[in-house]
């Protein structure tokens, strides 16, 4: 009777990491890639989401928003891991750094990720450039909100914050974007109607 209920415990595991929790794994990728601007970084921090995820599957509820779920054991491995960088020394990798410089064709480090591309061509790189200059913060609440499309409430969760710092957050940066893109706005010819 015991192992019959541990099969569809681990059945149930299984149906809910392949139907819910799989299905995330490109929007994980995308904000992962922004938050660390490294494609091996950005794996590193999916692969970590998931194991997490499995690890304390028993904690999510059948049916709920995984996606909010997911995205915040996300956020918290990048500050968890942010927060280690920032206690140990710089590491350089000498091998690559020679490798580097002895290649010829160094055309390799022009690659791009096809999700990378596709945000790029979504925004342009002066938007997405304006993005990814925003402190961590204000970068992460801009990427939930409008790139994931995230309520307010859900981010306030995958966060940690109150909804009224989200909408803070969100205003700031949104203003930080604008200051940022004034320039790049009016060399396409679009003009402040509000000035005049």
């Amino acid at each position: 009777m015991m192992v019959m209920t541990a099969d569809k415990n681990t059945e149930r595991r299984e149906r809910i990491f392949e139907e819910e929790f799989m299905p995330q794994i490109d929007a994980l990728y995308t904000f992962a890639y922004h938050l660390t601007y490294n494609e091996d970084d950005a794996n590193d921090l999916v692969q970590d989401t998931y194991l997490k995820a499995y690890r304390f599957i028993d904690n999510y509820i059948e049916g709920t928003n995984a996606k909010a779920w997911l995205f915040k054991i996300l956020k918290n491995a990048f500050i968890n891991q942010y927060r280690k960088r920032t206690k140990q020394p710089t590491r350089v990798d000498y091998e690559e750094v020679i490798n580097f410089h002895e290649e010829e064709d160094t055309n390799y480090s022009s690659y791009m990720d096809m999700r990378e591309e596709m945000f790029q061509a979504m925004m342009g790189d002066e938007v997405t450039n304006a993005i990814n200059a925003l402190p961590v913060d204000f970068r992460v609440v801009i990427l939930l909100c409008d790139i994931e499309g995230f309520t307010y409430e859900e981010i306030a969760k995958i966060v940690d914050i109150p909804i009224g710092t989200v909408r803070s957050r969100l205003h700031r940066a949104r203003n930080m974007l604008k200051v940022e893109l004034r320039n790049y706005a009016a060399s396409l010819g679009y003009q402040d109607k509000r000035s005049k």
